[in-house]
């Protein structure tokens, strides 16, 4: 088990201060993980994202209000990667008829295929995990981080 202590070469104010770094550095980690199975399809961790936010409305239009609300990195600049995969036929963009301010997306077939490629190539990671620690231990975890952002 490597310890953060010794990855990261350091001491620790705090307990506390310990694990902030080590949400961070854990985080980048995961992400660096995350970016290896996604390069070889030339996408984005925030564009598979929003790939998945589509998949989740199950055939249903979204407002692209709706993606970068539940986008975990929420980016400024989700709209310009969203036209990113629109060019690539993986989403399709509709106006809204009542307020054409508004623009719909949705994932196509094209969309559902490459996600599912993307899948088989982070279950390993998922399944990783999984192995690492128990249910009760990642359910800590998970208390423990939604306790941190109140």
């Amino acid at each position: 088990m490597a310890r953060i202590e010794d990855e990261l070469v350091s001491r620790f104010e705090s307990e506390q201060h310990k694990a902030l770094l080590n949400v961070l550095f854990t985080a980048n980690w995961f992400k660096a993980q995350h970016l290896h199975a996604l390069a070889p399809d030339g996408i984005s961790m925030q564009q598979y994202n929003i790939l998945r936010i589509l998949r989740g409305a199950r055939g249903k239009r979204m407002s692209m209000h709706q993606v970068k609300a539940r986008m975990i990195e929420r980016s400024p600049n989700a709209t310009r990667l969203t036209d990113k995969l629109i060019a690539r036929a993986l989403v399709h963009r509709d106006r809204c008829e009542e307020d054409r301010r508004v623009v719909h997306v949705s994932i196509t077939p094209a969309g559902m295929d490459l996600l599912a490629r993307l899948d088989r190539r982070i279950r390993p990671l998922l399944k990783e995990l999984e192995e690492r620690i128990s249910e009760v231990e990642a359910g800590a975890v998970n208390v423990a981080l939604d306790k941190l952002r109140g």
